[in-house]
């Protein structure tokens, strides 16, 4: 069963993003969210849990910590089948998240920029983005992850077809697209920080 119930939605690029919320809570889709896609969101009248409501811990280091949290990563890691995932989820009131829709801080367009410090790149590297849809893939016989928001109306429409689940194949398929993602996010950091001296 891969039933969409809850869904922590993050993005940087905002494309499409109203519309496929707006479409998700009209099949019953709670929405969790954060910063600018909560406010987004919020102004264009869809209902939204605010991160720091659904953890109980406020949004921390300007932002660097808000989303590393049990009750986000327990929800999308969890095993549904297992046992003692599900009594772990009940001792601690975790929610299973199903779906994580998440694209990342651009870094690579910040190195371009002319001028830019090592400070401001290094602000730029994503690291709860990251995390959440490396866990997001790393369970995707439960969890649908989406980074790319092309694939929104591929989500959709399994949705519509199957009484509000997506397939185990399609789900399979964006996970591969989250670790060629991952991998050549990480390299292009390796490569800006490798160019960078520092005395």
């Amino acid at each position: 069963m891969a039933t969409i119930k809850r869904a922590i939605v993050s993005v940087t690029d905002k494309t499409g993003i109203v519309e496929f919320c707006r479409e998700l809570v009209s099949f019953g889709v709670e929405i969790i969210s954060t910063g600018g896609t909560a406010k987004l969101l919020w102004k264009n009248g869809i209902s939204v849990v605010d991160i720091s409501e659904y953890t109980g811990f406020p949004e921390i280091m300007d932002g660097r910590v808000k989303t590393l949290h049990p009750k986000v990563h327990g929800g999308i890691l969890a095993l549904r089948d297992n046992k003692s995932h599900i009594e772990v989820m009940e001792k601690f009131e975790i929610q299973p998240i199903d779906m994580v829709v998440v694209n990342l801080y651009q870094f690579e367009k910040t190195i371009e920029k002319e001028g830019v410090s090592l400070e401001e790149a290094v602000e730029n590297i994503d690291i709860g983005g990251p995390t959440m849809l490396r866990a997001a893939a790393k369970n995707f016989k439960y969890v649908t992850v989406i980074t790319d928001p092309a694939d929104y109306e591929l989500v959709l429409q399994e949705i519509r077809e199957n009484n509000g689940e997506t397939t185990l194949k399609t789900r399979f398929m964006l996970a591969v697209k989250v670790f060629e993602l991952t991998s050549k996010y990480d390299k292009a950091i390796v490569d800006y920080l490798k160019s960078v001296s520092i005395s």
